[in-house]
């Protein structure tokens, strides 16, 4: 049987009581399909090889390897210190501004590059999607989750420019892996809905990037969220990003206080569109095989 044939019904997984292999019942599922979480632990031997696998091919055959997770956010820090620090006079609150763009760059460049690879996961598995049965869910969630190497060493120079410009840390460094994963969240939660929508529509890969691009300006990087007020503070506050960046930097840097409204926003927008999208995905599923 073809797994086309396999994917209009959802299958329900149960453990044999004398072997440690799985039944697969199939059933059909119209309608909304429930999100079915369990699967994933189920599924979880393909979900550390899909990581891996995902974080291999980002550096096989390059010639400075995982260097580039270093070099892309330093040197557009940089770009953005002569061009909009010293000669744009951007207000970096009491931070020197390259510690302050840089600090900004290595989370929304571990945000991008996780909604980049999980929009088009689908369509860069499609071979393994089109030929067996698992948990779809597992193929978006596995490729943003790879950009976690990146990040870290990415945050190896923000230590090191701490360092340099004697900045110590506080007691809010705590809450740094909340903001971390909040940032993860927002990725996975547009990544869903791209990832889906790309299987049927091909364009939105040319989407994605022109949304990253345009979220660079509309996040508080280059600038401080206080610089911001009124009516255009409430606008970017609606960008789930602003918060989460204004958070990390809190965390990091110690400097001024999260903005209430900034994180309120964030965690409605992000809850909405990743439920909203959690679901979708769900929906659509089951056609992935016969479109992609």
């Amino acid at each position: 049987m073809t797994a086309a044939a396999l994917e209009p019904t959802e299958p329900r997984l149960h453990a044999s009581a004398t072997s440690t292999e799985h039944e697969v019942v199939i059933e059909p599922r119209p309608g909304w399909s429930p999100l079915n979480l369990r699967d994933l632990w189920a599924y979880r031997g393909l979900f550390y090889f899909l990581c891996w696998r995902d974080i291999k091919v980002r550096y096989k055959q390059t010639v400075l390897g995982a260097s580039w997770a270093i070099i892309q956010p330093v040197m557009t820090a940089v770009i953005f210190t002569a061009f909009f620090g010293q000669r744009g006079n951007m207000p970096s609150d009491g931070v020197p501004y390259l510690l302050f763009a840089y600090s900004g760059l290595v989370l929304w460049t571990f945000f991008a590059y996780a909604m980049a690879q999980a929009s088009n996961s689908l369509v860069n598995s499609a071979n393994l999607v089109s030929k067996v049965y698992f948990p779809r869910l597992i193929v978006p969630i596995a490729s943003a989750l790879a950009g976690v190497v990146d990040f870290c060493m990415a945050s190896l120079v923000l230590v090191a420019l701490m360092v340099y410009y004697k900045v110590p840390p506080t007691p809010a460094l705590a809450m740094l892996p909340v903001f971390v994963i909040f940032a993860f969240a927002v990725a996975l939660a547009a990544g869903l809905w791209f990832s889906a929508l790309n299987v049927q529509y091909r364009d939105v890969r040319f989407v994605v990037p022109f949304l990253v691009q345009l979220g660079l300006f509309a996040s508080p990087i280059i600038y401080a969220g206080s610089y911001t007020s009124g009516k255009t503070h409430v606008l970017l506050a609606m960008n789930p990003m602003t918060g989460v960046i204004e958070g990390f930097r809190w965390a990091v840097l110690g400097k001024n206080h999260v903005d209430p409204l900034a994180i309120g926003l964030s965690i409605v927008i992000t809850s909405v569109v990743l439920l909203s999208g959690l679901f979708y995905f769900r929906r659509v599923e089951q056609r992935f095989a016969d479109v992609v």
